[in-house]
């Protein structure tokens, strides 16, 4: 069964043609990608990714005719039943867009659309770290705190989409600031809610004559990155080090109140923690043994998402294979 999928993002925009077999693997045949800022008119967009679906379909001697369905990811806020795209952050111009329509009209088979965490969990659940699994959560850990849910064998997007914005949740009446709240999830575990902490953290050190080897003088501060502080961290900085156990305690409360509520048997989570486990981790699971309910906690396990940068690519693949099979 050929599939094809769209990933559209704030720095690029990809299609790719794929297969997906009789045991659910997917495989890439053949992808194609161009700079978002490079068609910054949302339909201009939409007639560059048709006419890079019709080069892979050349590329690839396929017709259309032998292509299941498409499946497009995007980030939101969207609608997947009306297949309407409503002014994501990252896409400015993309107001009220009919992105299903125009493909559907097209290509004459059927299309949808998740936002991008949903097509993310979809794509760790059906081929990463949470196959196999009934109920699990997937957690972006990236610029923001974005999540996706599987209940009971099936995706829960919510009644308006908005299922999985765990990020919202406030953890603390004040701290670093993420989706539009001080103190929330995404604030204390996120790229840009770390780079808040950081700053605010070294900033204070600096003041009271302490030394920070990562961020040596005031000037440095607004240079900080998570990056720079996962990589001190990582070299055994101290203040690095104090900086992620505090995002790493808020984890662990964030998660505890997911797994109370949720009872998954897996939370699959990406980017910054991935990349820096061992650094999170023994952190979280001290927290979790206090917070969690034991019996939930128990059942659950706590694992790094596997598909890495390829999850932008299976993801948009995995929404035209759930379409398909569920």
């Amino acid at each position: 069964m050929k599939i094809i999928g769209i990933d559209i993002g704030g720095t690029k925009c990809a299609v790719l043609l794929g297969i997906a077999g009789a045991d659910g693997q997917l495989t890439i045949l053949s992808k194609l990608a161009v700079l978002t800022k490079d068609f910054p008119d949302p339909y201009k967009m939409i007639s560059q990714l048709q006419v890079m679906i019709d080069e892979l379909l050349a590329l690839c001697d396929t017709d259309i005719s032998a292509v299941s369905s498409i499946g497009i990811s995007c980030g939101g806020p969207l609608d997947s039943k009306t297949g309407i795209i409503y002014s994501p952050p990252n896409l400015p111009g993309w107001d009220e867009i009919p992105i299903v329509r125009l493909f559907s009209q097209k290509y004459g088979i059927p299309v949808s659309i998740q936002n991008d965490a949903n097509a993310c969990a979809l794509a760790e659940w059906l081929m990463g770290a949470g196959r196999g699994t009934t109920n699990m959560v997937f957690l972006t850990f990236g610029t923001g705190m974005g999540g996706g849910l599987i209940l009971n064998g099936r995706l829960y997007s919510g009644t308006n989409d908005l299922g999985g914005e765990v990020g919202h949740i406030r953890l603390a009446r004040t701290g670093p600031v993420g989706f539009g709240k001080a103190g929330s999830f995404e604030g204390f575990c996120s790229g840009g809610g770390i780079a808040q902490l950081a700053k605010s953290v070294v900033t204070e050190k600096l003041n009271g004559n302490k030394t920070v080897d990562f961020c040596p003088s005031s000037e440095m501060v607004s240079e900080i990155d998570t990056k720079m502080v996962a990589e001190a961290a990582q070299l055994g900085d101290p203040v690095a080090v104090e900086i992620l156990r505090i995002s790493a305690e808020y984890l662990g409360q964030g998660l505890a109140i997911l797994i109370d509520v949720l009872n998954p048997e897996c939370i699959v989570i990406g980017s910054i923690y991935a990349r820096n486990e061992l650094l999170f981790k023994p952190i979280l699971e001290a927290v979790l043994l206090k917070e969690a309910i034991p019996s939930a906690l128990e059942v659950c396990k706590i694992v790094p998402a596997e598909l890495g940068e390829s999850i932008g690519d299976f993801a948009a693949l995995c929404v035209a294979v759930y379409k398909e099979k569920f």
